[in-house]
Parts: structure tokens; C-alpha cells; sequence
């Protein structure tokens, strides 16, 4: 291996273990809330943080890959070692060789542990999850409020002595036993669990017990009640402490628990399932009937109906069905609509229920397809994650945590907001399955390709005088001239030579001014407009004007110079080149007069700037003591 090989791989891979590890860690805070107060063991903690840590190796390998490579080469860029690189005659491509060896290994990797180690981690993250859930709390009772975590059971106590154990005033709601109500005040008590942890062993000192017979009352008015005092109770209260592991069958059948032939095979079943659903329900359109008025059954289906004894209708051949049912009387045709609606009501909930099966069915489908693509994205993720750090490290050329975190984390939240949306939209069925996970990688590859094409040529992406001079130039911002006077001058200014340019330079101001000097109407902003050539010859003229009269020694002259507008083009001026096109939107008020009203601020500043260009010209002409003084 080359020495500049090993050299980016030993500043790579220490960031790279750094930053993964960190990111692993946001599983304790992200689950917290189900683990506080269970009173788990350190072993099943253990066990649970590093099925957690497994499962959150999808999330934290892009963003690893990503602040290592940007810190990697923001390093070396800060420290001029990658323009000692590329002075040498190794590209940017060449130099990231070594890591793109590393992440195409890393990316085959992670599809297999996408594949074979990730589905058998979440079946046990989530068994021990659930378990931990459904554990009962620890039992902390607090002071001073009712605490409701025994089932069953409100316990009040009013103080509590930490060291001893003793509960004192205590105050009990046993509503286990339905109507009847109990409710027990003792002096003192003392809380424990027995030795298998699957009793709360309640033992009461001085108090009273309360019981309504709700059950027992004979009268609505009046429900007795018994009462009991005692100097010593003891209460046994179902309370399981243990931690049971629920079977981890369930959860290895779901979607997160299956590799890549597991998901085809279920997502066929799924599918022909979807098929039986859909074409036994064509068959029932199909072939089986309503039931019929009168007792026959058409097709083969329906169900039979007494033939009402007073129907005079011939029924050998096809009579209106009107004429049926006014052949019969007002209660034979009461049953028969009855029949109908119960016929008719029938389906329907039939039918319901079987649009809500396919729809369930289609759903697990979409959660078996997202999760069978999510086996491809990680990897695909992790080289398009590297593409875009590397070449950004070497655009921005800053080293440590700072920037190289901030970016990441703002590039990374940008890849997780779009991806978890493309997600919802699969798992909706907005858009397929593949179009929703891949949405995420279809966005940031050309982002990858972009920075990798801009470090390669080392264009200056970040340099914001960049972007404040295009949307300066694309918004017609004016600009103001910075004339000083040099220290050092090698090229004496002549009136001779100058003049002709300023007289022409006035010339031409003082034509355009008399053909947009005034307001521009609606129809003249259409038809004439401000041509952009004159506007650029008058521009081109007053900086060299400028560039020339710059070497003057004249602090008047400098002055001057310094009240000349920056004369630049601006689109709203003339929008369109294309005559018939202008006669069109002048036409079309809406967007004809959306361009006018636009244009109104920038033309009235233009001839603002127009007029101080020939009034500067003037002066200039009326004013040159310096250069008669050298002629």
C-alpha cells in the first residue's frame, strides 16, 4: 500500500469509530421512558443496549461516514496538505481511493448485515423491548400522592421514614372487586414482596377497614356497608415484579424480522392472497344472485322465499317486475322489500369486510416491499454519503469539529426528512414502494455529483462574494464605486486622449435620455422597452473612463469618479427579446402589467443613474486643471 494511502486511512478510520460510536449512543435517550423505573437488571439492560446498538447501525453508518470523510479532508485542506497533494500530480479521485476501496467494502458489508444480522437484532431488540414494557413498575411510593401503579389499588401515604421502610397515615382504595368498594387507614404500615416477587405482602398497624356491599343492597336508597377496626392486618396483593421474556415467534413473522428470500416468499403469499380475496369476490358478482321474489334461485344462488300464494302473475315468461308486485297485496310486498333490504344490507357489510381485508392485505404488502428495498439503500446510502463529505471537506478546507459537524448535521437531517417522508408515502401507498425508499438517494447523488465535479476542478462553491454578486445582479441591486488614489502611479492621464471618450460617453447619455428619460407608459414599456445594447455600451464607456481617470493625481478628479453609477443590465428592462412574444403579454394584461408594475422601481432608478453619468461627464469635461497642467 502506498504511503499517501495509509496516511488518509489512518485520519480516516479513528473519525470514522468516533463519530459511530457516538451516534449509537442516542438509543439510551431515545427509549428512556420505557426502561426508567422497571427495575431491570444489569444483564437485561446489556442485552438490550446492544441489540439496541445493532439495530441502530442503519442510521449511524451514513452520518459516520459522512463527518469522517468531511473532517478527513477538511483536515488536510486547512493544513495546505491537500494542495501539496494535488501539486504532486494526484487528483482528488486518486487520493480518495483508499476510501473508496474501504466504503465499497463497508457497503457490501452492511447489505449483508442488512440481510442476515439486522433482521435477528430487532427480533430481540423488540422481545426485550415489549417485555420490559409490559414489566411492572418499580415500587417507589411517594409522599404526599396517590400512587396508582398497583393494579387494583390507590395507596396514599402522607410521610414515610427512608431508612426503617415505615409508611405512616396511610390510606388505601382497593377497587379490585368491583362495585364493592373498600377502603382501608392505617397509623403505620410496611411494604414488601415475597420471595418469588409475584405478591405484595401489605402489613397495617391501627387502622379501620371500610367495605360497601353494593351487591348485597336491597334498596336503591340505601347500601350497606361493614366496618372493621384492627390493630394488626396483613394483605397479600398480586403484584408480578419478575421480568418474563414474551415469545420471540411473533415478532421474527413480522416484516423487521425476515431477510430477503423470508420477503419475497411472504410478499407472493400476501399477493395471491390479495388475488383469492379479489376473485372470489368477481365470482360472487358474477354467479350468485340476490335471492329471488319468488322462490327460484337464478344461477345457482341466493336463497329461497315462499312463493306467495296470491300471485296471479303468469311467470312462464317475462312480465315487468312492476306488475308483480302490484299483482300481490300490501304485506306480501312489505316482506319482499324487507327481504331485499336485508339482502341488499347483507352484501354490502360482506363487501366492506372484504375491502378492509384487501386493504389490510396491501398494506402489509407495502411494509414487506419497503422493508425488502431497505436491504439495498443502506449501501447505496453509504457511497453517496461518501462522495458528497470527501469533496465538501476539500471545497470548504476547515478542519475539526465545528464546521465539518454543523454541515453534517444540517446534510444528514436533510437526508433523514426526506427520506422518513419518502417512507410515509410508501407506507401510505402515495407513490410505489421503491420510488419512496429510493427517494432520498434519487436527491442527494446528484448533490454528490456536483461537489465531487466543483472539488475536482477546485471551483469556489462557498464563496459567498460569489452568490452575493449573482443575486445582486439577478435582484438589480445598485452598486457604488470604490475610486482611491494610488500611491504609486505609472501612467499619466491626457485631456487629449480622455475627451473625445467623455464627450461621447455624454453624447450617448444624453440620447438615451431623451428616449426613456420620462416615465415609460404601459404599451411603450411593451413595445419599445429598454433596449440592452445601449444600456451596455454606455456601461462598457463609463468603466473605462473610470479605469483611465484612476491614475489621476487629482483628489476632485477622484471624487468624481466616485459619483459614477455602476450602470449594469438588469432582466426586468426588457423581459423578452422576442417582439411578437412582448405584444402577446401586452396583450394579456395579467402578466403584462405584473412586469410593468414590477419593472417601475428598477427603470426609475436606471434613469436616476443615466443622468448622473452625464452630469459626472460634464464636469469631468468643464473640470481638468491636472491634465492642462501636464499637457
Amino acid at each position: 500500500m502506498k504511503r499517501l494511502y495509509r496516511f488518509i486511512l489512518k485520519t480516516f478510520l479513528p473519525m470514522f469509530a468516533m463519530t459511530f460510536f457516538i451516534v449509537l449512543m442516542q438509543f439510551l435517550w431515545r427509549y428512556m421512558d420505557d426502561l426508567v423505573g422497571k427495575g431491570l437488571g444489569f444483564g437485561v439492560l446489556s442485552e438490550l443496549f446492544f441489540y439496541a446498538a445493532v439495530s441502530m447501525v442503519p442510521m449511524a453508518l451514513p452520518l459516520a461516514i459522512l463527518l469522517a470523510s468531511l473532517m478527513t479532508f477538511g483536515n488536510l485542506g486547512e493544513r495546505s496538505e491537500l494542495t501539496a497533494i494535488k501539486a504532486s500530480g494526484v487528483s482528488l479521485l486518486k487520493t480518495m481511493s483508499p476510501l473508496i476501496v474501504l466504503i465499497g467494502a463497508i457497503a457490501v458489508g452492511a447489505f449483508f448485515f442488512q440481510n442476515d444480522v439486522l433482521p435477528r437484532a430487532q427480533v430481540k431488540m423488540w422481545t426485550l423491548l415489549f417485555s420490559a414494557r409490559q414489566k411492572s413498575p418499580e415500587l417507589e411510593i411517594p409522599e404526599g400522592t396517590f400512587y396508582d401503579q398497583i393494579p387494583g389499588y390507590n395507596l396514599y401515604v402522607r410521610q414515610k421514614n427512608h431508612d426503617t421502610g415505615m409508611l405512616y397515615n396511610v390510606m388505601i382504595y382497593d377497587v379490585s372487586h368491583g362495585d364493592n368498594g373498600t377502603i382501608l387507614l392505617a397509623d403505620s404500615a410496611r411494604l414488601a414482596f415475597t420471595p418469588d416477587m409475584k405478591y405484595l405482602y401489605l402489613h397495617l398497624w391501627q387502622g379501620e377497614q371500610f367495605e360497601n356491599l353494593r351487591e348485597q343492597k336491597t334498596n336503591i336508597d340505601n347500601v350497606p356497608f361493614r366496618r372493621e377496626r384492627f390493630d394488626d392486618k396483613e394483605l397479600l396483593i398480586q403484584f408480578d415484579a419478575n421480568f418474563n421474556r414474551i415469545d420471540e415467534q411473533g415478532m421474527a413473522n413480522q416484516y423487521i424480522g425476515k431477510n430477503i428470500h423470508q420477503l419475497n416468499v411472504a410478499i407472493d403469499s400476501l399477493q395471491n392472497r390479495i388475488d383469492s380475496i379479489g376473485n372470489r369476490t368477481k365470482y360472487d358478482f358474477d354467479q350468485v344472485s340476490f335471492p329471488t321474489l319468488f322462490g327460484k334461485k337464478l344461477n345457482g344462488g341466493g336463497h329461497k322465499h315462499p312463493e306467495p300464494a296470491k300471485t296471479k302473475a303468469d311467470i312462464s315468461r317475462p312480465v315487468l317486475l312492476d306488475t308483480l308486485l302490484l299483482a300481490m297485496s300490501q304485506s306480501e310486498r312489505d316482506m319482499i322489500f324487507a327481504s331485499a333490504k336485508s339482502a341488499v344490507d347483507m352484501r354490502d357489510t360482506e363487501l366492506e369486510f372484504r375491502a378492509m381485508q384487501v386493504d389490510d392485505e396491501k398494506n402489509r404488502v407495502r411494509r414487506h416491499r419497503i422493508e425488502l428495498i431497505k436491504k439495498y439503500t443502506l449501501s447505496v446510502a453509504c457511497i453517496v454519503f461518501l462522495f458528497i463529505g470527501a469533496p465538501l471537506g476539500a471545497i470548504i478546507r476547515k478542519g475539526g469539529i465545528g464546521a465539518p459537524l454543523v454541515i453534517s448535521v444540517l446534510l444528514f437531517l436533510v437526508y433523514y426528512i426526506i427520506d422518513n417522508t419518502g417512507f410515509k408515502m410508501a407506507k401510505e401507498g402515495i407513490v410505489q414502494a421503491w420510488a419512496g425508499m429510493w427517494l432520498s438517494t434519487f436527491i442527494l447523488l446528484p448533490l454528490g455529483i456536483f461537489v465531487t465535479y466543483k472539488a475536482m476542478n477546485d471551483s469556489s462553491v462557498f464563496n459567498p462574494d460569489l452568490y452575493r454578486e449573482f443575486f445582486r445582479r439577478l435582484l438589480g441591486l445598485p452598486e457604488k464605486r470604490h475610486v482611491v488614489k494610488k500611491e504609486v502611479i505609472i501612467n499619466d492621464i491626457s485631456r487629449q486622449e480622455i475627451l473625445p471618450q467623455l464627450e461621447l460617453l455624454e453624447r450617448r447619455a444624453q440620447a438615451w435620455l431623451r428616449r426613456y428619460g420620462k416615465k415609460l407608459s404601459y404599451r411603450q414599456y411593451w413595445t419599445r422597452g429598454c433596449r440592452r445594447r445601449p444600456l451596455e455600451r454606455i456601461g462598457h464607456e463609463t468603466d473605462a473612463v473610470v479605469t483611465y481617470l484612476s491614475d489621476s493625481r487629482d483628489l476632485k478628479v477622484i471624487d468624481m469618479l466616485n459619483r459614477y453609477p455602476v450602470v449594469n443590465w438588469v432582466w426586468i428592462y426588457e423581459p423578452v427579446r422576442s417582439a411578437r412574444i412582448r405584444r402577446i403579454l401586452m396583450w394579456f394584461v395579467p402578466a403584462g402589467a405584473l412586469f410593468y408594475l414590477l419593472a417601475q422601481p428598477y427603470t426609475r432608478r436606471l434613469r436616476e443613474q443615466i443622468r448622473d453619468v452625464a452630469d459626472v461627464t460634464r464636469r469631468l469635461i468643464d473640470y481638468t486643471p491636472e491634465a492642462a497642467r501636464q499637457d
